[in-house]
């Protein structure tokens, strides 16, 4: 196998890492359902088991953790990404907080052309607004309703996740390393809250336990290596799927319709980022 052929399936196996990474994000609002705390509580209890599970995995892998100014920032982007999409989610609809996240690979775009000055490709704008167009279609009712001050927030959130999502655009940078000192100094900070809680029954501290060890920590081991090898716009694209995926596994689980403009939207999200995802593999091989 040539050096080239060995790229190219490093690559995909990149882009499949951050796919799984999506579909394990994606089983959060199915967990919270079962979580009756408050977002900050289960945020500081997710974060420090999600910790707990990169801090093994970087045991295993005797990978040393990296600091360095770089890692400080995706670390900063980390924690901001998980704490104002807590708070939105109490200030706002779960539905505006979710659309104005995914507002990040504009960020992104923005991002990598002040800071590396990398002028997007007129194929990433048009994918870009193709994503946003169908995760808004998705969430169009939701859009009709929401706490403003709680909408602002969200909208951060989608900023620090651009910052997640350039966590290995500059020199020095350790993406694995940003996301276990994010996740510690998150989980630190708010589970001293989930003191205040009262059920801790089987059934919740096992929906804790899996959006700790799943959809925290091997969400972002998986995330950490795809990101390695997939240019942060791509990345972006591909995470796209997870405001999808997140009220489907909802749907199935608790029998919520799902309407036929939000089906639309689905249909325009995966759409956009295969066909973008297909033109760039094009791109790369002439």
């Amino acid at each position: 196998m040539d050096k080239n052929e060995k790229a190219k399936n490093g690559t995909l196996g990149s882009i499949l890492c951050v796919l799984a990474a999506s579909v394990c994000f994606s089983t959060g609002g199915l967990l919270v359902k079962l979580v009756p705390w408050s977002a900050l509580a289960i945020n500081g209890a997710r974060n420090l088991l999600g910790a707990g599970v990169i801090g093994l995995y970087l045991l295993a892998t005797h990978h040393k953790l990296t600091l360095g100014k770089p890692v400080y920032i995706g670390a900063l982007s980390m924690i901001g990404l998980t704490t104002f999409f807590a708070i939105a989610n109490k200030l706002t609809t779960a539905a505006n907080t979710v659309v104005l996240q995914f507002t990040a690979p504009v960020f992104v775009i923005l991002f990598m052309a002040l800071l590396f000055h990398t002028k997007p490709k007129k194929v990433d704008i048009l994918a870009c607004a193709a994503v946003l167009l169908g995760v808004c279609l998705f969430f169009i009712d939701g859009l009709r309703a929401g706490n403003m001050v709680g909408n602002l927030i969200a909208l951060l959130s989608g900023v620090c996740y651009a910052g997640v999502f350039m966590m290995n655009a500059s020199e020095g940078s350790d993406a694995i390393s940003s996301c276990f000192l994010g996740q510690l100094s998150a989980g630190l900070l708010f589970v001293p809250l989930c003191l205040r809680e009262t059920d801790f029954s089987a059934g919740t501290l096992g929906a804790v336990l899996a959006l700790g060890a799943v959809q925290m920590g091997l969400a972002y081991i998986l995330f950490s290596i795809g990101i390695q090898r997939t240019p942060p716009v791509t990345t972006s694209l591909i995470t796209g799927l997870e405001p999808i995926l997140n009220p489907l596994w909802v749907a199935l689980f608790y029998h919520e319709t799902v309407t036929g403009l939000a089906m639309i939207g689905a249909a325009i999200v995966i759409g956009s980022i295969v066909l973008y995802n297909v033109r760039t593999a094009r791109e790369s091989m002439t």
